[in-house]
C-alpha cells in the first residue's frame, strides 16, 4: 500500500472506531505512544485510552488530510482537519496530526498523536 492509501484507511478506521467504539482504538497504541490532547501529554496506552474514553461520545466530520513521509521510510505523517461534536453538542472544527510508524509489514502503530480544538474560525 502506498503511504496515501495507509493514511486514507487509517484516518477513517481511526475516527470510526472513536465515534463508534472507541475501545477499537486500543491496538493502535503502545507503550511508546505519546497524546498531546488540547496541550496535556498523555504517554503509553493505557494513559491515551484513559484520556480518549473521558472525551466522552463523539461524532467527527474529516475534511482535509494532508500525508507526508516522515523522517525514516517506515513512518507518515497525516494531518486532518474537520468537526468534532462531542456529547450533542453544536460542532466544533478541529486539527489532529498523527505520526504513523511501521511495526510490521503493513502494520502500524500510532507513535505521535497531537489534537487541537480550533476556535474563533
Amino acid at each position: 500500500m502506498s503511504a496515501e492509501d495507509v493514511a486514507k484507511a487509517f484516518t477513517q478506521h481511526f475516527y470510526n472506531m472513536f465515534d463508534t467504539n472507541i475501545e477499537g482504538l486500543a491496538g493502535l497504541f503502545n507503550e511508546t505512544s505519546m497524546l498531546t490532547f488540547e496541550g496535556q501529554q498523555h504517554q503509553g496506552a493505557v494513559n491515551i485510552m484513559t484520556k480518549l474514553r473521558g472525551v466522552g461520545p463523539v461524532k467527527h466530520t474529516v475534511k482535509s488530510m494532508d500525508i507526508q513521509p516522515s523522517a525514516t521510510p517506515t513512518a507518515i505523517i497525516i494531518f486532518v482537519t474537520g468537526m468534532i461534536q462531542i456529547g450533542g453538542d453544536n460542532p466544533l472544527h478541529f486539527c489532529e496530526m498523527f505520526q504513523l510508524v511501521e511495526s510490521g509489514p503493513g502494520a502500524y502503530y500510532v507513535h505521535n498523536d497531537v489534537f487541537r480544538l480550533n476556535y474563533g474560525l
